[in-house]
């Protein structure tokens, strides 16, 4: 899995380590990585094998001829980049993904269980500082509604 935060430098030639525990077998990730601009936000998306998989499955889903499905499919397969791994250890983002990913020297790699996430830095305390809202929002809500089907379920009324 992808897991953590890790803050990294993109140089010059829009080159960028890849943390050691994401170029693994069990994340589908060893010779190198998909990417492509996020559907959901701001920034880019990556992952291995698995990561192309879940989207594949999802894409396929969705009828042919469907207008979200030719949605899917342009901004997916359209953007989607193979980078593999130099003798560093590092991927070279091409200039078009740095540009949609709104990316600066400064960037944030946040894993995501069977993908991960690359923000810009200061993008990304913004974007944090929301879905740690969200997160609290959800916790208690999904919480109040366990609570109350729990009593139900006793009896107990709510």
């Amino acid at each position: 899995m992808f897991l953590s935060t890790h803050e990294k430098q993109l140089d010059a030639k829009r080159r960028l380590q890849a943390p050691q525990e994401f170029r693994t077998a069990e994340n589908g990730a060893v010779t190198g990585l998909y990417c492509f601009p996020s559907i959901e936000a701001d920034c880019l998306e990556a992952g291995g094998e698995g990561f192309v998989a879940a989207y594949r499955a999802f894409i396929d889903s969705i009828p042919f001829g469907d207008p979200f499905r030719a949605a899917m499919e342009s901004q997916f397969y359209g953007g989607l980049k193979q980078l593999s791994y130099d003798t560093a250890g590092r991927i070279t983002l091409t200039e078009a993904l740095v540009e949609r990913g709104g990316l600066t020297s400064e960037v944030v790699m946040v894993g995501l269980g069977d993908r991960f996430q690359i923000w810009d830095r200061a993008r990304w305390r913004e974007h944090e500082a929301e879905q740690r809202k969200l997160a609290q929002q959800a916790m208690r809500e999904m919480g109040e509604a366990r609570r109350r089907a729990s009593l139900a379920v006793r009896g107990e009324g709510g």
